[in-house]
């Protein structure tokens, strides 16, 4: 079965003699599939129904090289209007000559997706190494020293330094306003480093009455419902602002635990991994709450072992990023390099 984003599944049914060309109607619109067998195409799919004596996978080329979203048409999700695509004029060569541009672009794009592949695993393996790294250099140190804790020993031995936000009628939606005290929420997480996403302002007034739920410079933050799991430090130049219910919001003890190696441990070592694998276990959704963060166990070095682990996680984590910049950038070439091909074969020059 062909859908809107290829092929997905099979069918007992013969809808379509293969070869074919398939693109999506709607929501994938410019997404273009060559299919090698016969298939059944969904209700989200237009396909080529018949050649004219063309090459398939020159028509495949032709319809790869069409920015077919100028031909969608409609409100709401645009729909793509064959019509319109049939009335395009095109200057089509002799087969022999189809033929002999195919084979040309099938090798390029064959070599390629060859590239990308290797692009993409690389990028794939600087990840690994950064994610396993973490637990690796904490190994290099001698860990008879290490305090085995949990995250409610580390935080500050003060009420409210492990907190969520406001619950229920304590903060309603139609409270927020344009300007204001800021509150802070999962999209501000949600990357493992914060950032500013969406902004959600309250009025001082109403700040008074949250005031207990204000965010502080080296707050670690960690999401509980929506998408759970994610880990952030608040930064030194935060404004005022406070945490909504969907974040998890704790103020360390600097003289215990430095927020980064909380960070790096909650989302990196396998300690903290299989501990929240087990919690997670028999739940109908995945989601993490107060009482579980503070039971995570925590393997705890002194303070100056945290700093040098930290050092040379931030440099690995540095390194990893220019990686990842290198493979982007291979990535979006190798694209280009596809748009040139097909400019270049169906303008009569390649």
């Amino acid at each position: 079965m062909v859908s809107s984003s290829g092929v997905i599944d099979t069918h007992h049914e013969i809808g379509v003699r293969g070869p074919g060309v398939a693109t999506g109607r709607s929501g994938s619109i410019g997404n273009v599939f060559f299919i090698e067998e016969d298939f059944w195409p969904l209700n989200t799919v237009l396909y080529v129904k018949d050649f004219h004596g063309n090459d398939p996978r020159f028509v495949f080329y032709l319809l790869k090289h069409f920015d077919l979203s100028r031909f969608a048409s409609g409100t709401g999700v645009p729909t793509l209007n064959r019509n319109f695509v049939h009335e395009e004029l095109v200057n089509t060569p002799v087969f022999p000559e189809q033929q002999r541009i195919v084979a040309i672009l099938d090798e390029a794009f064959d070599g390629i997706a060859a590239a990308k592949a290797n692009a993409e695993k690389n990028l794939e393996n600087a990840r690994r190494v950064f994610e396993s790294a973490f637990a690796a250099l904490a190994d290099e140190f001698d860990q008879r020293s290490w305090a085995r804790t949990t995250v409610a020993d580390v935080a500050l031995a003060k009420k409210g330094s492990i907190r969520t936000g406001p619950f229920g009628s304590q903060l309603l939606h139609g409270e927020f306003v344009g300007e204001g005290i800021a509150v802070l929420g999962i999209d501000n997480a949600v990357s493992n480093e914060f950032r500013w996403g969406k902004r959600r302002c309250i009025t001082p007034e109403k700040f008074k009455l949250l005031s207990r739920y204000r965010v502080k410079p080296g707050d670690v933050l960690i999401t509980i419902m929506g998408t759970c799991g994610r880990c952030a430090i608040v930064p030194d130049d935060i404004p005022t602002a406070v945490n909504t219910k969907h974040l998890c919001c704790i103020t360390l003890d600097p003289r215990k635990c430095l927020p980064g190696f909380l960070h790096g441990y909650f989302l990196y070592h396998p300690t903290a991994q299989r501990f929240l694998a087990e919690q997670a276990k028999g739940s109908v959704m995945p989601g993490l709450n107060m009482g579980i963060i503070k039971n995570l166990p925590l393997l705890l070095p002194p303070l100056d072992q945290q700093l040098a682990v930290l050092q040379r996680f931030d440099a690995l984590r540095a390194e990893t990023q220019r990686l990842e910049s290198l493979c982007r950038q291979k990535l979006a070439a190798l694209d280009a390099l596809k748009k040139s091909l097909l400019d270049r074969a169906f303008s009569g020059l390649l």
